[in-house]
């Protein structure tokens, strides 16, 4: 659609309206959001791994686990739970092998957790959510300090995923070669 020239003049000195500068969203754009408070993360921590106790022993578990039971979608949902406190600590800014750290918690305890049974008492021991918090806290207070314990804890999973997939094929192939004919 074409202006006339008097529709483009007044097009011009609207858009040159102090008012209009001022309260535009087109030039201002949106509002940042808030990054969650350390007291709201503990609290999504706590509600995933520490909301209930077992009576008589110091053993706690939270929604991560009992969510776990659901056949089929509930480690996936607990997984997907999980990572609220590793999006919050990207957007914090977080070293990258820290959040590479966080990732494999949450990983490991959906990878585990889909075992039956024992899944499920591994979810109340793990706790990925309160252990991805005090990572976040750690660097925070500490930027970049213990990297070095975070690249052992990394090497140490791949090397324990490695071993649990090239330990059964390897032992497949011995089968297969010693029973040819």
């Amino acid at each position: 659609m074409r202006l006339s020239n008097r529709g483009a003049a007044m097009l011009r000195a609207y858009k040159r309206h102090p008012c209009v500068s001022l309260y535009s969203v087109r030039r201002t754009g949106p509002m940042p959001r808030p990054l969650a408070s350390n007291e709201h993360l503990d609290t999504i921590a706590a509600l995933l791994d520490d909301m209930f106790r077992i009576p008589g022993t110091q053993i706690r578990f939270g929604l991560d686990a009992l969510i776990g039971w659901i056949p089929g979608i509930g480690d996936a949902v607990a997984g997907i739970a999980s990572f609220l406190i590793v999006f919050a600590a990207w957007r914090r800014g977080v070293q990258a092998i820290t959040l590479v750290r966080m990732i494999a918690n949450v990983l490991l305890e959906t990878a585990v957790g889909a075992i039956p049974v024992a899944g499920d008492i591994f979810h109340v021991f793990w706790k990925a959510n309160r252990r991805n918090y005090k990572l976040l806290i750690r660097e925070r207070e500490q930027p970049g300090v213990n990297s070095r314990r975070d690249w052992m804890f990394l090497g140490i999973i791949l090397f324990a995923a490695v071993a649990a997939v090239g330990i059964p094929i390897g032992i497949l192939i011995w089968i297969l070669r010693s029973h040819s004919i």
